[in-house]
């Protein structure tokens, strides 16, 4: 690719904030009519670079040329009247107002100097007709699903004539069907002529709809590939400098004596029979589908649910069914699937959400010492190297990633023997993965005996010493390492025979 096809141009773009050199001599072209994918961890520079390209923030230093001309938009709108519209992860409608006023919001049609409100309705159809989107021009937005949602985002950028389309990890909240859906109307703006940059730290998406795709590392690009000419190993490597097996070094530790033992577990119509044992120093790996039974399994091992019947044991101790206090006391910790709505206490501090399993180590008469709340924060913050502006940053605020490790960090405030992790790199970047991986490395070497739920198959094959497999409820059998293979845990996955 030559300059001189760009659609896009940018060179040397530099942008510094208090304290942070946020962009680095970046670059970045983009031909017309492709699907360009900016890749990076998160505060990798790529939504600042972007808002530089529409008009939020005004660079430092660079050159950046839309359309063959100097390119510097004084603020969004300006950026949109030259055809370039960004579409956040965060989608930026009005709530109460309908689909066809979002549309057409500050662009209204009028009549005599009044709003054609027909005429609003119309265009509006036609915008969504285009996108294949049924939605009703009336409804308001606040009323539509997030998939619904962010076609009225794409409508009103069709309506602003947009030449270039930025999409900020536009499937963050959306179903596999969904995705796909997105992906085929994508695809159509492409054949229309409207070029897509596409930001997403998922790397299958990247192979799925991109022709392009760019890496950033630390506010520079580091690199530009096509396509169909990489793999998600180069990829990886470009983000983070390290290689796969870097990224999941597996540490051989001694296994010791049995720490939790399952014995029977049952709870009817959903799990078991089931029998299990995790040692100290062991991580025991479970894979299996969709409705296999796994998340169930942890959160009757921790008392979240009921069992009807079977024996569940932390060390000499036999915990009560259903009973999560019980577990905690007994040295038993629960990394759950969902951080957001089961994990964390998302208006509080950090602080607050990591020191909430050691409330009785620093409390007396039922006060809280705040100081030793800071305190032993303060060290796993550090630990976990935890980005926050302070300790009483909201959780709310942080990146998925740092959300992930203040869960950890609870769990390690409260010393556990015990972990369940249910999918610990669900919706993080990768080197908060690397860094949860080398964490989980630091546990066992200690003597902590892991559970590990995961849909990741580099994760189970690189971390894990045995694997067993769950379908319907039920444990298809335990591989050790040297029989783990993808297609042996599918084979078990799937009740297919070997």
């Amino acid at each position: 690719m030559t300059t001189a096809e760009a659609l896009l141009n940018m060179r040397g773009v530099c942008k510094r904030f208090p304290g942070v050199q946020a962009l680095d001599e970046a670059e970045l072209e983009v031909v017309p009519g492709e699907v360009h994918v900016l890749l990076g961890e998160n505060g990798a520079g790529k939504s600042t670079l972007m808002k530089v390209l529409c008009g939020q923030y005004t660079a430092d230093a660079g050159v950046v040329e839309f359309a063959g001309e100097d390119h510097r938009p004084a603020d969004p709108l300006e950026a949109e009247k030259q055809g370039l519209v960004m579409i956040h992860q965060e989608l930026n409608l009005v709530a109460g107002l309908s689909a066809a006023e979002n549309i057409f919001l500050g662009h209204e049609p009028t009549s005599g100097g009044l709003i054609h409100g027909e005429a609003m309705r119309q265009g509006a159809r036609d915008l969504l007709r285009r996108l294949r989107c049924d939605v009703d021009p009336d409804i308001p937005v606040g009323r539509l699903s997030v998939a619904e949602q962010q076609l009225v985002e794409i409508a009103r950028a069709l309506r602003a004539d947009a030449r270039l389309l930025v999409m900020d990890e536009p499937t963050a909240a959306l179903s596999d069907a969904e995705i796909e859906a997105l992906f085929d109307v994508i695809r159509e703006l492409c054949r229309s002529g409207v070029t897509i940059i596409y930001i997403s730290h998922r790397m299958k998406e990247i192979f799925v709809v991109g022709n392009q795709v760019t890496v950033m590392r630390d506010g520079r690009t580091v690199g530009t590939r096509q396509v169909g000419q990489t793999d998600v190993g180069e990829l990886i490597q470009l983000m983070v400098g390290r290689t796969i097996a870097e990224q999941i070094p597996k540490r051989e530790v001694s296994i010791g004596e049995p720490v939790l033992e399952v014995e029977g577990l049952v709870r009817e119509g959903v799990l078991g029979p089931i029998s299990l044992a995790v040692h100290e120093g062991e991580i025991l790996g479970v894979a299996g589908l969709m409705g296999s039974g796994r998340t169930e399994l942890a959160r009757a091992i921790f008392g979240a649910d009921p069992i009807d019947a079977g024996e569940i044991r932390v060390g000499d101790r036999v915990l009560p069914g259903g009973d999560p206090a019980a577990a905690i006391a007994a040295g038993l910790g629960f990394i759950t699937e969902d951080r957001k709505q089961q994990g964390l206490i998302l208006q509080c501090s950090v602080a607050e959400n990591i020191i909430l399993t050691a409330l009785d180590d620093i409390s007396r008469f039922g006060v809280i010492d705040l100081g030793a709340e800071r305190e032993r924060a303060g060290i796993l913050v550090d630990r976990l190297r935890i980005q926050t502006p302070s300790l009483e940053q909201e959780v709310m605020n942080l990146s998925g990633g740092n959300q992930q490790k203040v869960v950890l960090a609870r769990w390690l405030a409260a010393r556990c023997r015990v972990l369940l992790f249910d999918e610990p790199t669900r919706g993080i970047d990768v080197g908060a993965k690397v860094e949860i991986y080398e964490l989980i490395g630091e546990l066992v070497e200690q003597g902590v005996a892991i559970l590990l739920i995961s849909s990741e198959m580099p994760e189970l094959l690189g971390l894990a010493d045995r694997v067993t497999v769950m379908h319907e409820g039920e444990l298809q059998g335990i591989l050790p390492r040297a029989e783990v293979t993808q297609e042996r845990i599918m084979e078990l996955a799937l009740q297919f025979t070997a």
